[in-house]
């Protein structure tokens, strides 16, 4: 029906195009954020009409690897009518239309993808990254001098310098944790380990701030610190980073308290060559839970990645799958709605690798690869969030 309505009129760009870059793409393609070219008006999407259309009809744009499992409530990818709708105004040579048929421009956050945050913080020393070697894992541990408890419901992490930023996570450091204890504030050092400090969010390629369901919220101890985990990639151009942090709280008491979990393996050997080589790791729910999203994370070897549980039935159901994977777009999977896991249920995450030559993306298609931090190595981590009740904490979560 959409095709005989577009051979009938003049597909323009403030009529039947604008809304669907409000809808879709606005949120990346602006001022400040990861797309590399600004979409909010005519005069700046004109020039890219024929890309627009290549990349729809690709389906590279918007970036979205989900191949199974779902329903998600992110998911970006454009209908087929919206596909056509751009392809059609390419075709035509990219009318422009009449200014009263655009549609309200979008009010979006000066400077955030969250509404305005109640607490804001950075590191005092901007860190310097080279334009060229290799960076270790660098920590900033950051004071938050909070008084009081708080319950998060949005939390966004905003490098200074996005181009050299693989990833940063940010830990809760609850008051007493001997984690790092001896460590300086404020400023970047080096460190080794792992934690059990949960986390509140995470900065990646195209990955959305933490956004809690309705009623829902992480738990901010007063007294906490902010660990931030930085990975950087150096490329070309020596840079300052110095990244920002942005909170909003609650004061209504939640019915759930988001904690967020991962499953992982870090014993692995990546035959030199191998095309298709998987990596496994599973554990049981020690209590029931309510899952709210998915987050694999690999690296440039990274081919596919699936989340699978086995009920008590011994039935097994893939929650996600993700193929292929994509290390410069690496994504939080959010379900449409929550899925209740009760308490034995067996998870199994598994990640693919493409180790051969035949992967564009490969370091180095002769050597063995193990598990390690820098991109050329490998990690295969299946990040997960799920609401329990309010009173548990990470610790308590997993007392059988």
């Amino acid at each position: 029906m959409i095709a005989a309505f577009l051979l009938l009129t003049t597909v323009t760009f403030h009529q039947d195009v604008e809304p669907i870059l409000q809808r879709r793409c606005q949120s990346c393609h602006r001022p400040g954020e990861i797309g590399p070219m600004p979409l909010l008006t005519y005069q700046q999407a004109r020039p890219w009409a024929k890309a627009m259309r290549q990349a729809v009809e690709l389906k590279k744009m918007p970036p979205w690897f989900a191949s199974g499992g779902g329903p998600f409530h992110n998911n970006p990818s454009l209908t087929s009518e919206e596909i056509r709708i751009i392809s059609a105004w390419a075709e035509a040579g990219a009318p422009r239309g009449q200014s009263r048929e655009a549609p309200k421009p979008v009010r979006w956050s000066e400077g955030w993808n969250i509404q305005s945050p109640d607490l804001v913080v950075a590191a005092q020393r901007p860190f310097a990254v080279p334009a060229t070697g290799t960076v270790d894992y660098q920590f900033v541990i950051v004071p938050l001098r909070t008084m009081e408890d708080h319950w998060v419901t949005a939390a966004e992490i905003r490098p200074g310098a996005r181009s050299a930023v693989h990833h940063i996570v940010a830990y809760i450091r609850e008051p007493g944790s001997p984690w790092l204890k001896d460590a300086p504030r404020n400023q970047a050092f080096r460190a080794q380990g792992v934690t059990t400090s949960d986390i509140l969010a995470i900065y990646t390629p195209g990955q959305a701030p933490f956004q809690a369901p309705e009623g829902m919220a992480k738990r901010l101890p007063a007294g906490s610190e902010l660990v931030l985990q930085f990975h950087y990639t150096p490329n070309g151009t020596a840079e300052l980073d110095q990244t920002s942090v942005g909170m909003v709280f609650t004061s209504k008491p939640p019915t759930k308290r988001v904690l967020t979990l991962q499953i992982g393996n870090a014993e692995f050997h990546i035959p030199p060559g191998e095309a298709n080589y998987r990596v496994s790791a599973g554990g049981t729910l020690p209590n029931d839970a309510l899952l709210l999203s998915m987050f694999p994370h690999m690296h440039l070897r990274g081919k596919a990645f699936e989340y699978e549980i086995t009920a008590e039935g011994g039935r097994a159901e893939t929650l996600l799958l993700v193929a292929p994977y994509s290390f410069q777009w690496q994504l939080n999977y959010v379900l449409e709605q929550p899925r209740l896991l009760r308490k034995g249920t067996h998870l199994r995450f598994s990640g693919w690798f493409d180790n051969s030559a035949s992967n564009p993306f490969n370091p180095d298609p002769t050597k063995e690869v193990g598990y390690g931090e820098q991109s050329w190595e490998e990690m295969m981590i299946g990040f997960f969030d799920v609401a329990v009740d309010p009173k548990l904490d990470k610790t308590a979560f997993f007392v059988r």
